[in-house]
């Protein structure tokens, strides 16, 4: 049995789930119109490798905060239907039924919040997710982060704590899936990386370490 790795944003779906969510949550008049403008900023500094995840988080939570999770769970389970299931490319269903097939764990692992990431990965079928935590108290959001950060290095940390936390699973191989450069320390890590859709950047690094290169979209042949 091997474990497989999937970076969600722009390599499960074809978008990044948490600003089809800060659009959805501005859609509901649940969050201000101009923390689209905010978290543009901020993913123009992700795509450039410069992004502080922390200030990330602080702003994109920001509309949750003090919100019970049975109210927002409602919503979620609303946003996944209408924004994250028909954004999923095709070929990656494909790729994770392969991998359940073989029985195979299938992972989602996501620099998103846990509240995001984890509904989504129940809704797709994966086995387990690895996300930022997003701290509730009390059955609300407090707007804070808690635990190690599932972003570039941190990703590798997460997956190695996970690993010696489930001991009893024994795991021959790991694959992992990313379009990101972000993702390198993770694709470093598998025995078997695969890129999909990949930036000239992650591009090159695939090609001198022979991965193979997925062209994942959703037009059907």
């Amino acid at each position: 049995m091997d474990l497989a790795l999937f970076d969600l944003d722009e390599t499960i779906i074809s978008e990044d789930s948490t600003g089809l969510w800060l659009h959805w949550l501005v859609s509901q008049g649940f969050a201000p119109v101009d923390i689209l403008q905010k978290e543009q900023v901020l993913m123009s500094q992700y795509y450039q490798g410069t992004l502080s995840m922390e200030e990330y988080m602080d702003t994109t939570l920001a509309p949750l905060t003090g919100l019970a999770t049975s109210t927002v769970s409602g919503w979620i389970r609303r946003f996944i239907q209408r924004d994250i299931v028909p954004r999923v490319y095709p070929a990656a269903r494909e790729r994770i039924a392969w991998h359940q097939q073989r029985g195979d764990t299938v992972m989602l692992i996501s620099a998103s919040g846990e509240h995001l990431v984890a509904p989504i990965a129940q809704r797709l079928g994966a086995d387990c997710a690895l996300a930022i935590g997003v701290e509730v108290i009390d059955g609300r959001y407090s707007g804070k982060l808690f635990g190690p950060l599932t972003y570039k290095d941190g990703k590798v940390d997460c997956i190695n704590r996970w690993l010696s936390q489930n001991s009893a699973r024994q795991f021959e191989k790991v694959w992992a899936y990313s379009d990101s450069i972000n993702d390198l320390p993770m694709l470093k890590y598998a025995d078997y990386s695969h890129v999909v859709n990949p930036g000239e950047t992650l591009l090159e690094v695939a090609q001198e370490r022979g991965w193979p290169v997925c062209r994942w979209t959703h037009q059907t042949s």
